[in-house]
């Protein structure tokens, strides 16, 4: 590993022009981590200030590869020390890009990735850089599975943190909701444990307010027996859109709870495991996983084949981690992303029309349109009870346009805001944090509702000064 000392020197220029931090005190930072310290011209920068999303393209001024909690505790008392704007870097795939900043300093987990299972208690702890592919392949070695997105390069702490809905949400809950405790470093360095027994309003914010208390290193989560479903896509065509919505929106709420399904706009990919005759057509579909009775598949199933006539129907057994994972190849890292969301507490037949008429506008292959469905056991908590208030809506709708190349970039904004722009006001008027781009205040402030007064009053205790604030930003509570 090369220097710190000699790190400074990038492109002939000394770092000493871009901060007032002196060489010795980066050198003495960089010798307290059993990590690495990347830096401006170190040959692994570039790909260590990297994202998920390609559109986002920030360089930061020090990034703290942390392998352990004393790495993320010298991180922290670093950035404080030397008043550095801190961004805390889980999976990476975070739309906006707020695991990264411009000058500052990058707390980087990815490497603290373990999972832990208790298979007697069915507990997983998880290390705040792992991803949900590292907790399902720990978990599903012993039948169990824990709350999750739809995709298994997500980071862990990222979606739990915001809450964390998927395919297992109708049946055990959010993420947060089978949170057991967490740990976490605080602004002034110090590490505690938070739970329902210790600092348990810090535990309450954790669960929602995303990572504006701190950087936790790790998680203590519920997990459930779950090992095989049976899972897959129903297609439409895009003519079917208006009668598969309508129905989807009444056939869900009171199916049963070990059947979840996303509604999406798509285009079908060209290559297997779709029929030729699919490959590049714009379509509806539902995104099925059930985890009930294995003779119950087929009577479960039926009242999705009789809805208008589906162009397949690619329902199969299949591991859970296989269904987790179903997504990573065809959404790998390095696309341009823009995205926008809401909550919605019903979807009326004009909001029905609305959808129809843009989703079959998508920009690209990979743009789509997913409503989650936010029910069944999602509605067994109260409002108050975790930082996520919106216990009372029936879905969260994601617009994404997404394409591999930059100079679409404006196209997929254009299409992604006009869409958003014609459902917002049939929303709730706030969105899941982890679908918000760089949207303002009053935006984070209405996806807290009621809760962002008492997020404020916790964010004042724990990080008064803000120091955590490359995030959904939620400001102290004054202390005047």
């Amino acid at each position: 590993m090369t220097p710190a000392s000699q790190r400074l020197k990038t492109n002939g220029q000394s770092a000493l022009n871009k901060t007032s931090i002196g060489e010795t005190a980066v050198a003495d930072f960089a010798s307290r981590l059993r990590g690495t310290l990347v830096q401006p011209g170190d040959a692994t920068y570039d790909d260590a200030r990297s994202l998920y999303n390609a559109m986002i393209n920030k360089k930061p001024r020090f990034i703290a590869q942390c392998v352990d909690v004393a790495d993320v505790i010298a991180a922290v008392n670093f950035g404080r020390d030397n008043d550095l704007l801190m961004a805390i870097r889980g999976g990476g795939h975070n739309g906006p890009g707020l695991a990264m900043v411009d000058d500052g300093l990058v707390i980087d987990l990815s490497a603290m990735n373990a999972v832990r299972v208790d298979p007697d208690a069915r507990t997983a702890r998880v290390e705040g850089g792992a991803t949900w592919g590292d907790v399902d392949h720990a978990t599903h070695a012993f039948g169990l599975a824990a709350v999750s997105g739809i995709i298994s390069t997500t980071g862990v702490a990222g979606l739990t943190l915001g809450g964390g809905h998927g395919y297992l949400s109708r049946k055990y809950g959010l993420a947060v909701d089978n949170l057991l405790g967490a740990d976490v470093v605080l602004a002034d360095g110090r590490l505690v444990h938070a739970s329902d027994e210790e600092n348990p309003d810090l535990f309450w914010a954790l669960r929602g307010g995303g990572g504006n208390f701190g950087v936790v290193t790790s998680f203590l989560f519920q997990v459930h027996p779950v090992d095989t479903v049976h899972a897959g896509p129903t297609f439409w065509p895009m003519e079917q859109a208006e009668t598969v919505l309508r129905w989807y929106r009444d056939f869900l709420p009171s199916a049963p709870r070990d059947l979840y399904g996303f509604f999406a706009f798509l285009t079908v990919p060209s290559g297997p495991p779709f029929p030729e005759a699919l490959h590049g057509k714009k379509m509806c579909g539902v995104v099925w996983c059930y985890t009930g009775p294995e003779d119950e598949v087929e009577q479960t199933f039926a009242p999705v084949l009789k809805v208008g006539e589906p162009a397949l129907h690619g329902v199969q057994a299949m591991p859970y981690p296989m269904m987790q994972s179903m997504f990573d190849e065809l959404y790998a890292s390095g696309d341009q992303w823009y995205w926008k969301g809401d909550f919605v507490k019903e979807i009326s037949d004009e909001a029905v029309a609305l959808h129809v008429e843009h989703g079959a506008k998508l920009p690209s292959m990979l743009s789509t349109m997913h409503l989650y469905p936010i029910d069944g056991a999602v509605h067994e908590v109260d409002e108050n009870e975790t930082a996520w208030s919106y216990r009372d809506v029936m879905y969260s709708m994601a617009i994404v346009g997404v394409d591999p190349n930059p100079e679409k970039n404006e196209e997929l904004r254009s299409w992604t805001r006009s869409y958003w722009n014609a459902l917002h006001p049939y929303s709730a008027g706030g969105a899941y944090p982890n679908f918000l781009m760089d949207e303002g205040q009053e935006r984070v402030r209405a996806s807290y509702r009621g809760n962002y007064d008492r997020l404020a009053q916790v964010k004042a205790t724990y990080d008064p000064d803000n120091r955590f604030r490359v995030n959904q930003n939620i400001q102290p509570a004054s202390t005047s």
